[in-house]
């Protein structure tokens, strides 16, 4: 779960590391879309595609499933003759105001990026 002991600056350093590694890594700095599409393919597992409009919104929707399994909202529940990952929802994810909503979905990313190191090089 979230770290309380972390401080914000502490927090935005760590985002900014993880910012610097993607734009080295891809040549620019990615949005969270970006972001959650990359998860969304890693967690397919099939490669980088061509994916349609639709299977992006798909790829999305698996990544914000995965990062919040990592906090118990969400879990595997199974994966599909065509490979794609289905989740269930356990526990719904707090209301929160817009900059909550990015700031947890920043703190899974990093957690993500963390547990999947070989993403990171």
């Amino acid at each position: 779960m979230l770290n309380p002991q972390e401080t914000e600056a502490q927090f935005e350093h760590r985002w900014w590391e993880l910012m610097t590694q993607m734009r080295e890594r891809f040549g620019k700095k990615p949005d969270l879309n970006a972001l959650l599409l990359l998860i969304g393919v890693q967690e397919l597992g099939q490669g980088a595609g061509p994916f349609s409009k639709e299977q992006k919104q798909d790829l999305m929707h698996i990544a914000t499933c995965k990062l919040f399994s990592l906090s118990g909202h969400y879990e595997l529940e199974r994966v599909d003759e065509d490979g794609w990952p289905h989740y269930r929802l356990l526990n719904p994810v707090p209301f929160a105001s817009l900059k909550e909503q990015e700031r947890m979905l920043k703190w899974h990313i990093l957690e993500y990026f963390a547990q999947h190191e070989d993403l990171n090089s």
